[in-house]
């Protein structure tokens, strides 16, 4: 396939602007020279899937950088010039983050030498109106610096460094590079009040109600099957409020997973449900709940988050049936969740984002939520009184006292007879029979159960 020229065409040499109150630095540069793993390298965490085949990287990726005292949001963008089918979209998502970059990083190759490519991103760069700092990726040794300035002088950066993102090299003279090209007068970003996780399998509008949620195109959205393969972390703002929310791919069955890729992909969504405070389950509306769906649903109910159930496209189901009838639907295929509340939207359409945002902040405060001890032991005793635990191997397990030790989720420590003995579908029943007697009756409930000589725990 012919490599296509390079022009950048949505970008207005002349219309560059900062990012806001807090400084933005953009990775740039052709495909598979190291910038999602100098993102990686730079943030000393894994954010970014760092992969051999061309194009991984398709949605722009960020993460919030503190150096010398300096705050700014480093960017990952997708392969300049990538032969696929989301090129043309890519490239769009470049340009936007050039037209908010206040310093640029671009990245070129050291083992692979100075290419065309590399000579037309950077004709275009020193036309955008920002500081670019040329990177030279992959130098292992600073014996081999001399060598690669020599090469890479004649794109005419004066602004450079030299790094390693695989082993670090180089990590600190380029942080100290970046500060200096930073505005002077800047804010440390407001800390987001909500972290929402969008999950779902693919194709069901994760990715538009980010957009919708973000009101700018700020991760592709398009008909083929896994375009997003990241988490996407997308800091925006609502009522002068800062919430996070990640996006993340398109979850299939495991036995479907064709690459590593993938399998890097969905252990992202994996760890987007367990570091969010509030997960939104999409669903579509146009397809039958499916063996993924109830597999997701299980993960969120392991970590123990407040969840809602998001049926996208309500828009075109017309009056085939209600919402109380879909809402029914739900419970009998999803019977981990049949405490979470269900939000009916068209994230394409706007309709009820607002409200299903609200009702996101709700959940959150029932986390949070603490009971006094004279209250739950009262509904502790109720609880027991209407079904006691059953009797296993002729012991009979009793419940004894309780205590919230936690909150989001709320977290229960009750002391009691036989704990061990205590089953799991008992545990649920503690769940439900709390949830309705107590002020968290969206969210799950975390028990714990306590011998007097003995420890033992069960959730619910």
């Amino acid at each position: 396939m012919p490599r296509r020229e390079i022009s950048f065409p949505h970008l207005p040499t002349d219309a560059l602007r900062p990012g806001g109150a807090t400084p933005s630095v953009v990775i740039v540069g052709r495909p598979n020279v190291g910038k999602s793993s100098l993102l990686n390298c730079l943030a000393k965490k894994r954010i970014a899937i760092v992969d051999p085949t061309a194009g991984v990287t398709r949605d722009r990726i960020s993460a919030l950088l503190e150096h010398e005292g300096r705050v700014f949001e480093l960017w990952d963008t997708g392969g300049i010039g990538t032969p696929d089918d989301l090129a043309a979209e890519v490239e769009r998502q470049i340009e936007t983050a050039l037209l908010r970059a206040d310093a640029v990083l671009f990245v070129v190759d050291v083992k692979q030498g100075l290419l065309p490519l590399d000579q037309e991103i950077a004709t275009r760069l020193r036309r955008i109106g920002r500081p670019v700092i040329l990177v030279v990726n992959k130098v292992e040794h600073a014996r081999h610096e001399a060598t690669a300035a020599a090469e890479f002088d004649r794109l005419g950066f004066a602004a450079r460094a030299f790094i390693s993102a695989l082993h670090g090299h180089g990590r600190t003279d380029l942080l100290d590079e970046i500060v200096r090209h930073l505005p002077t007068e800047t804010a440390a970003p407001q800390e987001p009040i909500l972290k929402l996780a969008i999950v779902g399998r693919q194709n069901v509008g994760k990715s538009t109600l980010i957009n919708t949620l973000a009101e700018e195109d700020r991760v592709i959205v398009s008909d083929l099957p896994g375009t997003t393969r990241d988490a996407v972390d997308v800091r925006f703002t609502r009522g002068g409020q800062t919430y996070l929310a990640v996006d993340t791919a398109g979850l299939k069955r495991r036995n479907k997973l064709a690459d590593s890729v993938e399998f890097y992909s969905l252990e992202r969504a994996h760890r987007a449900i367990r570091r969010c405070d509030v997960a939104l389950f999409l669903i579509d509306i146009a397809a039958d709940i499916s063996r993924v769906d109830k597999e997701l649903a299980t993960a969120v109910e392991k970590e123990h988050k407040p969840c809602i159930l998001v049926v996208n496209k309500w828009d075109l189901v017309g009056t085939r049936f209600t919402t109380e009838e879909y809402t029914q639907y739900l419970n009998d295929h999803l019977h981990g969740l049949s405490f979470a509340p269900v939000s009916f939207i068209s994230a394409r359409d706007r309709t009820n984002v607002d409200d299903t945002l609200k009702l996101a902040q709700a959940l959150f405060e029932q986390a949070r939520h603490r009971v006094t001890t004279g209250q739950l032991n009262a509904v502790l005793q109720r609880a027991e009184a209407t079904q006691s635990p059953r009797a296993s191997h002729g012991k009979q397990p009793r419940l004894f006292y309780a205590t919230q030790i936690a909150v989001t989720p709320p977290t229960i420590l009750i002391f009691a007879s036989h704990p061990q003995l205590i089953s799991e579908q008992y545990v649920r029943y503690l769940g439900r029979y709390f949830r309705e007697h107590l002020p968290f009756p969206e969210v799950p409930v975390r028990f714990v159960f306590r011998a007097r000589t003995k420890k033992a725990t069960g959730e619910a």
